[in-house]
């Protein structure tokens, strides 16, 4: 017997109304089979959640999800409920993902082609792939469906969501970022958006590969890191930032104490000797929040080698600079902003609403002292994520902060869809070559473009 058939014979046992004849009097129409399957998906998964032992260690994901398929098999063997081998597995997967996972939602984290989910309240779900956005043929039952799911992601961090905090930053177990809005700041019912980040973080060579990057670009950004200089990743939302980050941070030598800063922890670093801090937001009565700037005021006193800030976007700028101007060199810091002058322009902004009394000038020059490289990403318009600039800061003249591009990314059209271009030196050597040289570290001149072989 067909699982709709079963079913509907079970309703008609009991008294209830056919399935065609129920869907009629519903507000949204639907498919019978849709919701024969829903009825038994959600009896099934109800069963299975009051059975479980409450004690149980939901962490230890392999040894639960045995016992929920042992609980299940008996079930349907009991309630002689006859499906067929892929309607069994099917139904199984999803009560599982409902329990121990993000429901509806878990095929798509496991899609490696999928950068970016978004959902928009309960129907309507949308995924990133290759920087184009499509919509999937996945839905939430209903809204508080979909909330169950965002309190289960928010919760484990001690973090809420309601009427008077409707708006919340949080992360997965493998760090992708979340945000989720909610009534009544939402008028279409709750919204998530999961930027999921790569399992295993990607490599230089794989930025290379995928065109984000040169490799004489790479080449100046490690010694850069290895040399100590400060330096800002800028970009657009979506531009690459973090993963950007991340790579850099992986040139920083092994024996150094790295502390990172974030609002969500998502960083992905693989030195051994790292601490990593993230922020807090107020409990409900309104206290206990720690803020970004809370925490780099507090690393300064960790004996920190590197300090890596996730992203500035307050206050904290200023104390970020403060600590690159005084001895805690080789920072590593994200900036919202679509140009290296915009990202000068942002940093003194964040400086001026930290309530510094200070002249412009003075702000300027804090800035030009503090940051010594601006990596500018950009998401192109075919999606691809790519470094469209790499800005040396230089100083001051009058009260304008000088700058000088030693990579700058050269358009020449747009063609079957893809931006066609290149990041290619300018010819220019930095003038922060000298403390990479005291360093230790030679590059040649071609790849600054100077002399020799060129690289076009």
């Amino acid at each position: 017997m067909s699982l709709l058939k079963r079913i509907e014979k079970e309703r008609q046992a009991t008294g209830q109304q056919p399935v065609e004849r129920e869907m009629r009097v519903r507000r949204q129409p639907a498919s019978p089979a849709r919701d024969a399957y829903l009825d038994l998906k959600t009896r099934i998964q109800n069963k299975l959640i009051s059975e479980l032992d409450p004690t149980m260690d939901v962490t230890r994901t392999d040894e639960v999800r045995r016992t929920i398929e042992d609980m299940y098999n008996n079930i349907l063997a009991d309630e002689h409920i006859v499906l067929s081998r892929s309607e069994r597995q099917r139904l199984f997967e999803q009560i599982v993902a409902e329990i121990l996972g993000l429901g509806p939602l878990e095929p798509l984290l496991a899609d490696p082609l999928v950068t970016e989910i978004m959902v928009n309240g309960a129907k309507n779900i949308y995924v990133e792939r290759n920087g184009k956005l499509s919509r999937v043929n996945l839905v939430f039952e209903s809204d508080d469906h979909l909330m169950r799911i965002i309190e289960r992601i928010v919760a484990p961090l001690g973090r809420r969501i309601d009427e008077s905090s409707p708006y919340v930053d949080a992360r997965l177990a493998d760090g992708s970022r979340v945000n989720a809005v909610i009534p009544p700041i939402s008028l279409i019912g709750p919204v998530l958006t999961i930027r999921k980040f790569f399992k295993i973080p990607l490599t230089v060579e794989q930025l290379i590969e995928y065109g984000t990057v040169t490799a004489e670009a790479m080449e100046f950004m490690k010694a850069a890191v290895l040399g100590k200089l400060n330096i800002v990743v800028s970009g657009g939302t979506g531009s690459g930032k973090t993963t950007f980050l991340n790579v850099l941070s992986g040139y920083i030598p092994g024996d150094e104490r790295i502390i990172t800063v974030e609002n969500a922890a998502e960083l992905q670093l693989r030195q051994e000797h790292v601490v990593t801090l993230e922020s807090r937001p107020p409990n409900i009565e309104g206290r206990g929040q720690i803020t970004i700037q809370d925490l780099v005021i507090n690393c300064l006193r960790m004996r920190p080698d590197r300090i890596v800030v996730g992203e500035c976007r307050g206050p904290e700028a200023f104390d970020m600079l403060q600590a690159m101007n005084t001895g805690h060199e080789g920072s590593l810091t994200t900036i919202h902003a679509n140009n290296p002058r915009e990202a000068t322009a942002r940093l003194e902004n964040m400086i001026l609403m930290a309530g510094m009394d200070l002249p412009h000038r003075a702000i300027r020059e804090q800035i030009a002292a503090a940051v010594d490289v601006i990596c500018q990403l950009e998401r192109m318009r075919d999606g691809a994520r790519k470094v469209v600039a790499v800005t040396e800061v230089q100083g001051m003249e009058g009260d304008v902060i000088t700058m000088s591009d030693i990579f700058k990314f050269e358009q020449a059209g747009y063609e079957d869809g893809r931006v066609i271009g290149a990041l290619r030196a300018t010819g220019l050597r930095p003038r922060a070559m000298t403390k990479i040289e005291e360093a230790g570290i030679q590059l040649p001149p071609s790849v600054f473009g100077m002399g020799g072989r060129g690289r076009y």
